[in-house]
């Protein structure tokens, strides 16, 4: 079922550029995101969707952003609204832009892929981190698979347990900052924040 991700939402663009709040609710955790990053700093956002509204906050707080997302279509939204940054297409699961950044954020994107997909994440966080880089994820609040709904489909959802998740970030070389499940100020997020020795 998570295989069907990719094309749920290039098939679901339109709805998904609506549907998408822009509120902001996430902005204190974008605020401890940015206390990491060296001013007008390099950030990757992987499973960037259309640019907003975190692509959007980030570049107006003058970081230099590169945006992954699976999505052509979102892509194109992305490259019309915000032509002075790069965006890619590509499946972040083989992403290898031989580029290092000061900061990834991986904002409700990452929980779509399977578990398996989901560790071999972490050399690759790694491998685009420059030293000292903050990595921002959210995740599930505990190991499991979770079918949610959306445009009239299954949206699959999984996560490791937050002791995995600790393992994973300290193989590869980096410290938790703050975790914090379900932030009830952030939606019930279960936001992961952390730092490349």
């Amino acid at each position: 079922m998570h295989e069907r991700i990719i094309g749920l939402y290039e098939e679901n663009a339109d709805a998904w550029d609506r549907m998408r709040g822009r509120d902001l609710f996430e902005l204190p955790w974008l605020e401890r995101f940015s206390a990491l990053l060296p001013e007008g700093g390099k950030v990757l956002d992987l499973g960037c969707g259309m640019g907003e509204p975190i692509g959007r906050w980030l570049i107006e707080q003058g970081y230099r952003l590169t945006g992954v997302d699976s999505s052509p279509s979102l892509i194109a939204r992305c490259r019309k609204r915000f032509p002075g940054q790069e965006w890619i297409v590509a499946d972040m699961r083989g992403l290898d832009l031989a580029s290092r950044f000061d900061g990834i954020i991986v904002w409700h994107s990452s929980f779509h892929l399977n578990p398996d997909d989901q560790r071999a994440m972490f050399p690759i966080f790694a491998a685009h981190s420059a030293p000292g880089a903050a990595l921002m994820f959210t995740s599930g609040d505990d190991e499991g698979v979770r079918i949610g709904e959306w445009q009239g489909e299954p949206l699959y959802h999984s996560s490791l347990s937050p002791s995995e998740f600790e393992a994973l970030l300290e193989e590869n070389g980096y410290s938790v900052v703050e975790a914090r499940p379900r932030d009830p100020e952030c939606g019930d997020a279960t936001v992961w924040l952390a730092r490349k020795s």
